[in-house]
């Protein structure tokens, strides 16, 4: 006979266990475990209730769609995002860290819906109605119809919502905002729970679009209960860094549209601009070929973008060279090396300090861009200079053959209508025979150039 077992529950995020522990394992919180019995009580049947008229079942072909429908919000880089634009009754996420520039693109968005006759409400949380006032003067987000309110009680921003009845509603942001009905300080889970699931609940009743702002914490997650994420209808993240003006939006989540669209935008001093075409962003401008450059095609996305790969090959003395890498995966930048050294023929890499970079700021995780670090480190170490012309995108294996990869002809057409007429990809068979065709590539750029001069 099975031994019966106490289920234990945080209160808190409804981690489960089955002894009892003095601090919760998911949320960290101290004194929230307590016997699931004592939690739920005396198991009470529910009664069946008749559904009204209006809440009854019906075939899915009757159900009207059109008041569903995507509504352009103004930002074609953000509407890319959201499957066309928001759409009604939804509640949609946007997180991303500090400084990143979430408020500045939300408020562009209520502005934006604001000079289309809609009226909006911008409740802002963290900052009073003179700094945000302030930052929309400069960025040139004033309209008539998009109204602000300061308020961290929950109550008080549904009573704002019954008073302006606005057309959009954005809150900045999730975890700043309380409610009296759930005890604990404005941040914790059960806080935020609360929050969201109103706010949800107000959104679908009202078909009244919600877009949220939410905080991350130091290891990139969306601060708060996992179950945030699975109440909401899409799940966006606001990614950039510090350094470059560069900024990508992309879906995690999406109910209403697909999940693999990418914005681009850039933060300015007027704001934030979207970038319909970031094709030059990541390209160098120097005008004449240099060793150790090459470019290759990326894939953000459904969005295929040109990146170029520097390569600095300096010999040294020094027992262990060096290997610093900016903007791609050390693992596979010492792959590549071991590779070119045992399958390219170029046998003295050991003996050199390999410095690989990104032109940008871009950060290329896929494997795809194996094959272009491969020529501009083999550019570098033959001191050859690749023309501008050419372009290659293929994985390599530890056997030195080139793979292909996904979205190749989409990755070819955009680098043909940038002007690359020199492709390396999967074509070339083994990554020895893409490194001499792209230094044959190099010699005959060469002689067009002596021959130009004379």
């Amino acid at each position: 006979m099975a031994r019966p077992t106490s289920a234990f529950r945080c209160t808190e995020c409804g981690w489960s266990t089955v002894k009892w522990v003095g601090r919760c394992a998911e949320c960290q919180q101290w004194g929230t475990v307590v016997d699931a019995a004592e939690q739920t009580g005396i198991v009470r049947s529910v009664q069946a209730v008749t559904p009204t008229a209006a809440r009854a079942a019906r075939p899915i072909a009757q159900v009207e769609a059109e008041h569903t429908a995507h509504r352009p919000s103004g930002i074609g880089e953000f509407d890319r995002v959201l499957g066309g634009g928001i759409v009604a009754g939804a509640a949609i996420l946007l997180s991303g860290e500090p400084g990143v520039g979430k408020s500045t693109l939300l408020l562009e968005v209520a502005a934006r819906v604001a000079s289309t006759g809609r009226r909006v409400l911008y409740v802002s949380a963290e900052e009073s109605t003179a700094q945000v006032r302030l930052r929309a003067g400069r960025t040139g987000a004033l309209h008539d119809e998009l109204y602000l309110a300061a308020e961290t009680d929950l109550a008080t921003i549904l009573g704002q919502v019954d008073q302006v009845a606005p057309d959009l509603l954005i809150v900045d942001s999730v975890q700043t905002v309380s409610s009296s009905l759930s005890d604990g300080l404005p941040g914790q889970p059960s806080q935020v729970r609360e929050v969201a699931s109103t706010l949800i609940r107000v959104a679908k009743e009202r078909s009244l679009p919600v877009l949220i702002v939410g905080h991350v914490t130091k290891d990139g997650s969306i601060a708060g209960p996992r179950l945030l994420e699975h109440l909401v209808d899409v799940v966006c993240q606001f990614e950039g860094d510090r350094q470059t003006a560069l900024r990508f939006v992309r879906a995690l989540k999406n109910r209403f549209g697909p999940t693999d669209e990418v914005g681009c935008f850039e933060m300015t001093g007027d704001g934030i601009a979207e970038v319909p075409d970031p094709s030059g962003l990541f390209l160098s401008r120097a005008r004449t070929v240099v060793s150790g450059t090459c470019v290759t095609v990326a894939l953000e996305g459904r969005r295929a973008l040109p990146v170029e790969v520097q390569a600095l090959v300096v010999s040294t003395k020094a027992p262990q060279p060096r290997r610093v890498v900016n903007g791609v995966d050390p693992s596979r930048v010492a792959m590549i090396i071991a590779v070119l050294e045992r399958r390219a023929g170029l046998g003295r890499l050991g003996e050199h300090d390999v410095y690989v970079s990104t032109v940008g700021g871009v950060r290329l995780a896929e494997p795809g861009a194996d094959l272009a670090i491969a020529v501009a480190i083999a550019s570098a170490m033959r001191d050859r200079a690749v023309p501008h012309e050419l372009a290659a995108f293929g994985e390599i294996s530890l056997a030195g053959e080139v793979r292909p990869v996904t979205s190749a002809t989409q990755r070819g057409n955009e680098a043909r209508r940038l002007g690359y007429t020199t492709i390396l990809d999967v074509e070339a068979g083994s990554v020895r025979a893409a490194v001499e065709r792209a230094m044959m590539a190099s010699a005959s750029s060469r002689e067009r150039e002596l021959d130009a001069a004379f």
